[in-house]
């Protein structure tokens, strides 16, 4: 298995709780995280070293990523697995995965490249690639048999972890937060490439907020050591240091079940609207990626609740549009639109009962299948 991210540590995580009982004598490896690890999972890189996001960003580490695709590769040529399963992270999987299939090991596919939302060439790549892939939405799995690719819709594992209705007021107890008075969360990414982008705006946001309402008070959760030295600093850069903003380690979730949330595109959107708040949706990026990107879309909207509403249901504020005064006036209006709020939570809950399966049974059943252990 191989994850290249955070994200895709979790996701393999779910699959392994389930796969491991079934195939207790199994060894598991490849490059994955500690959430991995914790089912024996041995990994031969950390993630830090494979993260990377951006179409030029990548550049600086390309020998290194290729020179890493290229041990894996020879490994599991010379000693066949009885499947190679690639967690997301397509950029380097796929290629892996198209030369492993080519060598005759059945490869999986978990999280299908959003091949619906651009780079649709990618297609041809996939079915020369992918064994069978495991999707984790539901008009996906189509798409992907159509176009003669075997596919199983195994649900979205965040419907699971996320509660239907989540406890607010024990998330504010966890976070130090007093419980009553309006809190809202700032989320501007997790990798250091979306803070650097992302921050200052983000904490432009928050200040004229504060201005608007003394009371507000502001939590941001930070993935590492290394995001929360960088987003303090950038406080501190935006002359912000007396700004009333909670920064924590981690519990990403517990600061979602704040009042509002502005919060960068990606997986993390989705995770606000299973928390049922309102939120705005704000990216930037290097100003090259963001112009070729542009142009490779096939849908208006880039915020995954957007995408599954096929509307926008809330706010999407990208590059130059999202400025500290926009990304405040947009926040301001989901705080305090009561009417907007109901329909959002309603929405938010009919998505969430959409995406619910048990993903951990479904995504290792499909593995079993495949290595004929089903």
């Amino acid at each position: 298995m191989v994850a290249g991210e955070a994200s895709g540590d979790v996701l393999a995580a779910r699959m392994l709780s389930a796969l491991r009982p079934a195939v207790p004598e199994a060894r598991l490896e490849g490059i994955g995280g500690p959430q991995m690890a914790e089912y024996g999972f041995h990994s031969e890189q950390t993630l830090d070293t494979m993260t990377v996001r951006g179409l030029f960003e990548i550049i600086p580490r390309y020998r290194e990523l290729k020179r890493i695709q290229r041990g894996l590769r020879e490994r599991y040529l010379a000693e066949p697995p009885a499947v190679f399963v690639g967690v997301d992270y397509p950029g380097f999987n796929l290629g892996l995965e198209e030369q492993l299939r080519a060598g005759g090991i059945p490869t999986m596919h978990f999280i299908g490249p959003q091949i619906w939302a651009w780079r649709g060439w990618r297609i041809k790549k996939i079915i020369r690639a992918v064994s069978h892939m495991l999707v984790i939405f539901p008009f996906e799995e189509e798409i992907y048999r159509q176009a003669g690719v075997p596919a199983t819709y195994v649900g979205h594992p965040l419907a699971e972890v996320i509660p239907l209705q989540p406890d607010v007021p024990a998330a504010r107890t966890q976070l130090g937060l007093p419980q009553h008075g309006p809190v809202v969360a700032v989320l501007p990414g997790s990798r250091m490439s979306e803070l650097k982008y992302n921050s200052a705006a983000f904490i432009g946001a928050a200040a004229i907020l504060a201005q608007r309402d003394p009371a507000l008070r502001f939590v941001a959760p930070m993935t590492g050591p290394k995001q929360r030295q960088y987003f303090t600093g950038a406080i501190a850069t935006a002359g912000q240091q007396h700004l009333p903003i909670t920064i924590v380690d981690g519990q990403s979730h517990a600061a979602m079940a704040a009042d509002a949330v502005l919060v960068a595109s990606g997986t993390a959107s989705l995770e606000v609207a299973l928390f049922k708040k309102p939120m705005v949706i704000a990216y930037k990026m290097l100003a090259a990626s963001y112009h070729i990107m542009r142009h490779m879309a096939y849908q208006p909207w880039i915020g995954l609740p957007n995408i599954l509403a096929r509307e926008f249901l809330v706010p999407e504020l990208i590059q130059h549009a999202a400025t500290p005064q926009a990304l405040a006036d947009a926040l301001w209006r989901q705080m305090h639109d009561a009417a907007l709020k109901e329909k959002l939570a309603q929405r938010f809950t009919d998505m969430h009962h959409s995406l619910l399966r048990n993903t951990a049974q479904e995504s290792a059943q499909a593995v079993l299948k495949m290595v004929g252990r089903a």
